[in-house]
């Protein structure tokens, strides 16, 4: 099985932050971080990242009587990016699992190759 590489991480959790962003646009970045478990300065520049590409449109708005907030907004080309995001995230995931599955298989059929009893054998899958 493939180890994701920290790119693969860094866009995983764009997509992440994107989708957050396309459910709840006034969320704090320290909301998102929170929500999402990224630091806050990497929740920051991933969010100028994509703003940078134009992905995210930001708006200043009063969240309180006398607090200033921002409204983050996925562009158009933010809406195709989430969809071409989460298909790749998708097949990724996909295919991590078809292969943990055809590991699983051959982990069951060494352990009945060996002869371990059937006790044994179903307490092998407890051993994580």
């Amino acid at each position: 099985m493939s180890v994701p590489t920290p790119d693969q991480h860094e866009k995983e959790d764009a997509l992440h932050i994107i989708r957050e962003i396309d459910r709840s646009p006034e969320m704090s970045q320290r909301e998102l971080s929170s929500r999402l478990g990224i630091s806050l300065g990497k929740v920051n520049f991933l969010i100028n990242a994509l703003i940078r590409k134009g992905f995210v449109k930001v708006e200043n708005f009063k969240k309180s009587s006398n607090k200033i907030a921002y409204l983050y907004n996925l562009t158009p080309r933010g809406i195709e990016e989430k969809s071409r995001m989460t298909y790749l995230f998708l097949k990724r995931k996909t295919r991590e699992y078809e292969q943990l599955e055809l590991e699983i298989r051959q982990l069951q059929e060494e352990v009945q190759k060996s002869g371990a009893p059937a006790e044994a054998q179903d307490q092998s899958c407890n051993i994580v």
